[in-house]
């Protein structure tokens, strides 16, 4: 059993929702504030935001709707130009990254030509925005779970890890999506899940009472206002299996982009072409292109070496049974159970049983009256 005050069923939350007309009155009001001109007031905290697919993630465009319409915060959105959902903590050297500014719900945007981990960093230098350090960075929603050893591939979970490592209190926030089962709808039920959570973090953090030595990594099930409330977990050893194949270049010449037919928990990687218009798609397949070029005429100013074998594979996730381990407090357990999976992530595993504690007793504080 967990220690009490750890589960909440967001009954609270859930009896607090805005009516669909309601909503509709405040999607109206957003529509309308995003071509006014965008002002930064001091006396408000700071967010920033970022995600790893990119600035039309319904995830992204949701939770930056409902922080904007709360009329709490400084909103600031910092994503990548392509989908870098598995790009794990990887960042661009060598290279010159472009800040494209964008409009996003009434927060101020950029997009940038690298990785969720670039997005953090720059935003936090300095050099982009005019301040930096942020009361809170928030990664995410992201579409697909990053439990377990995910975590290692996660673009979303390295844009958390990236602001702690900054010094800067952090989550990570995806949906459990479900391949023809989730819908996009799912986004919007997420946010009014995380939310009260969000808020409260942002309070303890003003505190000084939020844990100092973590991140918070947030996973919701689906349907997520179906949960069963928040729950404290510990990071799973579980892992999609990878598969390499072999495959044709003529069919996937270098450079193409696979997705996975394979759905279900974890990476989700049948997503990773998605883009949601047509405008992002546009601008995505220009991006990979002048990429794609690039890397053929470098290529190209080798000499050839008609000695030398090519062979070209694919690498895609597939789904592998859970370990029957006896334990429910671990991440993807709970997650399947229809709990709200709130995961403790240090840089430091030395410390990590002070840390479990100390998140604890924070979540016990903030979600009372749990197992």
């Amino acid at each position: 059993m967990m220690p009490p005050g750890l589960v909440s069923n967001l009954q609270e939350a859930l009896l607090n929702r805005k009516s669909p007309q309601q909503q509709d009155e405040s999607n109206d009001t957003v529509s309308s504030s995003t071509d006014e001109p965008i002002e930064f007031d001091e006396s408000k905290p700071i967010l920033l935001l970022t995600n790893s697919e990119g600035v039309e993630s319904p995830g992204l465009t949701n939770l930056v709707q409902a922080l904007v319409l709360q009329g709490l915060y400084n909103v600031h959105v910092c994503v990548p130009q392509s989908d870098k959902s598995v790009s794990g903590h990887s960042v661009t050297v060598r290279e010159t990254v472009e800040a494209c500014s964008v409009k996003v719900n009434g927060a101020i945007a950029f997009e940038i030509s690298g990785t969720t981990v670039d997005c953090v960093s720059l935003a936090l230098s300095g050099a982009l925005f005019s301040w930096s350090k942020p009361v809170l960075v928030i990664s995410g929603i992201n579409r697909g779970s990053s439990c377990g050893h995910h975590t290692f591939y996660s673009g979303v979970v390295a844009g958390a890890r990236e602001a702690l490592l900054s010094g800067v209190p952090s989550l990570s926030i995806s949906l459990n999506w479900k391949k023809d089962e989730s819908q996009e709808t799912d986004f919007k039920d997420a946010v009014e899940v995380c939310l009260p959570l969000i808020n409260a973090a942002i309070r303890d953090i003003e505190k000084g009472t939020f844990p100092k030595d973590c991140f918070l990594n947030i996973e919701i099930p689906r349907p997520p206002l179906s949960n069963k409330g928040f729950k404290l977990t510990k990071q799973s050893m579980w892992r999609s299996t990878p598969n390499w194949l072999a495959v044709s270049n003529s069919r996937y010449p270098t450079g193409h982009f696979l997705a996975n037919p394979q759905g279900g928990l974890g990476l989700q990687f049948a997503q990773l072409g998605r883009d949601a218009s047509a405008a992002g798609a546009a601008r995505r397949l220009a991006t990979q292109k002048k990429n794609l070029e690039i890397i053929e005429s470098t290529g190209a100013a080798g000499k050839p070496d008609t000695n030398r074998v090519k062979k070209y594979f694919r690498l895609e996730f597939l789904e592998k049974e859970h370990e029957e381990i006896e334990d429910d407090d671990l991440d993807y357990r709970a997650l399947e159970s229809g709990y709200v999976a709130v995961t403790p992530v240090s840089v430091s595993p030395h410390i990590e049983t002070d840390i479990q504690t100390t998140a604890s007793d924070w979540i016990s504080a903030v979600i009372p009256g749990g197992e």
